[in-house]
């Protein structure tokens, strides 16, 4: 049994603490218990991540020392923190396997993520990064790095960037044949380093790709016969946030479609993970599950969590590359 497992940015950072190296570590040991129980429960496991609070601070930092040092391309601050994620989990994971004294452990890759550079996303960059600023600062940035901004809830003037959907993911042939070998597997950090090709060379992108997006990919690529997101709200909910609040143990891609539609799940919160959840359903005709990351256990056993299904849908075709 192959799973899927897109951990959310918060799981590897808490909102609560100040999401430095002790409490990555601290994080990532949580999550990486409930990783281990997946594999005592027989599934190999291709665990994505989320890198926002992470990736920000590599930019802030950036930022801090553009008069000091040479500057970072975003795709390369997206490697640093596959690397630095990628280390933590990969440790922790393999700490786990100690302590339940199995003689296994993870593997953890530097992912990229293929995206077309004529993607309508690159003519409309929504997506805020790195550090606020005051009006006056970042039109002199916008005028010496020509970087598109925006002012962000109030709180100030960011930088934005395009936001393309993945189209490929460039390691997935490794990924497939090392989850034969071993049973964990770390990839796809932050929706994958992102690169286009231009002239048959790979080259670096100045945007970010949804993780949700990359990793419902994956979970397709490898046929996943379950495919889990995990988030920071319990379960999938109506009218969050408001008295009206319903929450849902389960809805088929029918009810998510039209929900969705609807406007139930906004483009900054949940809407990627509905629509990564129905592509995955769609084409593998296999669950998705959204749940807390400590309740992973209980969400597989449907006592927690949403569950997301196909109703009488045949499968779709997708290629195997």
């Amino acid at each position: 049994m192959l799973l899927v497992l897109a951990l959310g940015g918060n799981a590897i950072s808490s909102r609560n603490e100040r999401g430095d190296i002790p409490d990555q570590i601290k994080q990532c040991s949580a999550v990486a218990e409930s990783i281990v129980n997946l594999v005592l429960r027989g599934y190999k496991v291709a665990v994505t991540y989320g890198n926002g609070p992470q990736v920000g601070n590599i930019i802030r930092r950036v930022e801090a020392c553009r008069d000091i040092l040479y500057g970072l391309p975003l795709d390369v601050c997206v490697a640093h923190s596959q690397g630095g994620i990628g280390y933590i989990l990969k440790r922790e994971i393999d700490n786990k396997f100690r302590q339940f004294n199995m003689d296994k452990s993870a593997v953890s890759f530097i992912s990229q993520t293929l995206v077309d550079p004529g993607d309508s996303a690159f003519s409309f960059p929504t997506k805020p990064i790195g550090p606020f600023y005051s009006k006056e600062k970042i039109e002199i940035l916008q005028g010496e790095l020509k970087w598109d901004i925006t002012e962000d809830s109030n709180r100030g003037w960011r930088r934005v960037v395009p936001s393309p959907k993945p189209v490929d993911i460039l390691e997935q042939n490794h990924i497939e044949k090392m989850l034969k070998y071993t049973d964990v597997v770390v990839c796809c950090g932050g929706g994958g380093i992102p690169v286009a090709l231009k002239n048959n060379q790979l080259v670096g992108i100045e945007g970010v790709i949804d993780k949700d997006f990359t990793s419902s990919l994956l979970a397709q690529k490898l046929r996943a016969d379950l495919f889990i997101i995990t988030t920071d709200i319990n379960k999938v909910k109506l009218k969050y946030g408001t008295p009206e609040e319903t929450e849902l143990d389960e809805m088929d891609i029918e009810e998510a479609r039209y929900f969705y539609k609807k406007g139930e799940f906004p483009i900054g919160s949940m809407g990627p993970k509905i629509e990564a959840a129905i592509d995955f359903v769609m084409i593998t005709g296999n669950d998705v599950l959204i749940t807390l990351p400590e309740e992973i256990q209980d969400a597989i056993e449907r006592k927690k969590g949403t569950r997301i299904y196909r109703r009488n849908i045949p499968k779709m075709h997708i290629e195997h590359n």
